[in-house]
């Protein structure tokens, strides 16, 4: 099979090597599509994702403007100003408001690089444990980020409109909001009041008034708006999000030129290059019925219920070293066949691969994990980069077993 081949290969160099995976998966298209598979140029362009495409770069530039004109840092302000005396919730403000950040639009890793290093601070200031408040940020990111508005809500949703299956919005995001939820919730419990692996020396005297958040100007205010108005024609009015997003965030530019000059240097093109040429590549794969005849060999392995703790297992361990975002366009498809051949629930199944597959960014080698560990403050980062590993580690071994045990059992 040279075309899964390819795939395994590019997992493999895309995390070993500074490369982006979408490159790889655009030259393995190409490569793999005409010189194996026999298809032409026309058909492999067909896969391209379009309409996802629109959305990832409309909602990055919109909250490129936001975060450019002083929105975002008002809005994290104000939510931090709310654990004034009360030190203890700043954990749990922090998850809150990265769960609001990525349920309307913001992709994780960026909810993440915002409000990482105010949460480290954080718990450098108020000697709170920083594993905890690291991965209380993460995993709020995670609770919203499978929202209809969120990108990764989008790229599931989307993947499986193009199927016969029907899946929840509402379900495959609550699923997601109360894993994480949970496991932060036990998070917190276990681990807040353990002591962190410090180096000698005092933390700082705490004093955060630097971080509230004066009234909102009058560009916050249209930002603000443009963002209530965005959530209303999508949900109220089923407008197109990516549309929708790029008008507002052209109506923000123009009325702050200045400004908002470098504005589209924030779209993720990154990740946009990653979900476009993995889709491209999928698309491919679909198209030679390599996907349908993959399926039908993983449904033979053995009950379908089985199969399914395979997936969630095998994403899991994955997405701790690859990218959650490949992953999942590479893994739905894959589980298409498997429910409609069996009695498996479909969003049981999908909202548990979705789960298993990021729940596990908390990793050092993911960006949300990196990201966690390089802002770590007055820590011992040997000892810290061990607790980040076990605590990965852990959740790599329970977390799949949770989401198929919650998701997929009851409902098959």
């Amino acid at each position: 099979m040279i075309s899964i081949g390819a795939l395994l290969v590019m997992f493999v160099v895309g995390t070993v090597l500074p490369i982006n995976l979408g490159i790889l998966a655009f030259v393995a298209t190409f490569a793999v599509g005409t010189a194996s598979l026999g298809l032409t140029e026309d058909e492999i362009f067909e896969g391209f994702p379009a309409k996802l495409f629109v959305t990832i770069v409309g909602v990055t530039y919109l909250f490129s403007v936001a975060r450019r004109n002083g929105t975002i840092d008002w809005l994290v302000a104000a939510g931090v100003r709310l654990v004034r005396g009360k030190v203890e919730l700043i954990p749990w403000v922090l998850f809150l408001v990265a769960a609001l950040l990525t349920a309307f639009g913001t992709f994780t890793p960026a909810a993440v690089a915002i409000l990482a290093p105010i949460g480290m601070n954080f718990a450098y200031r108020y000697k709170l444990n920083p594993l905890v408040v690291g991965m209380m940020v993460i995993s709020g990111g995670h609770a919203g980020a499978f929202s209809p508005l969120a990108v990764s809500g989008a790229l599931v949703l989307g993947l499986v409109d193009k199927t016969d299956l029907q899946v929840s919005a509402l379900a495959l995001f609550s699923a997601s909001f109360v894993i994480n939820l949970v496991l932060s919730i036990l998070t917190y419990a276990l681990l807040a009041k353990r002591p962190a692996p410090l180096v000698e020396g005092a933390a700082e005297a705490a004093d955060d008034e630097d971080l509230v958040p004066g009234r909102p100007d009058w560009r916050q205010w249209l930002t603000l708006a443009c963002l209530v108005a965005l959530v209303v024609g999508a949900l109220g009015f089923h407008l197109e999000i990516g549309f929708l997003a790029l008008a507002a965030g052209a109506l923000l530019a123009l009325v702050d030129m200045k400004r908002q000059e470098k504005a589209v240097d924030g779209v993720s093109w990154s990740t946009l290059l990653l979900v476009a040429g993995m889709m491209t590549y999928i698309a491919m794969l679909e198209k030679a019925g390599i996907i349908e005849e993959i399926s039908e060999h993983a449904a033979g392995m053995g009950a379908p219920v089985v199969v399914a703790l395979l997936l969630c297992f095998t994403v899991a361990i994955t997405s701790a070293f690859a990218s959650s975002t490949a992953i999942l366009t590479a893994i739905i498809p894959i589980a298409v066949p498997l429910l409609l051949s069996s009695h498996l629930s479909a969003v049981g199944l999908i909202a548990a691969l979705a789960v298993s597959t990021t729940i596990v960014d908390t990793s050092p080698f993911s960006t949300n994990g990196a990201l966690v560990l390089s802002n770590a403050r007055g820590v011992d980062t040997r000892r810290f980069y061990r607790q980040v590993i076990g605590y990965t580690g852990g959740i790599v071994a329970l977390g799949p077993v949770v989401a198929w045990g919650a998701l997929v059992l009851p409902w098959s």
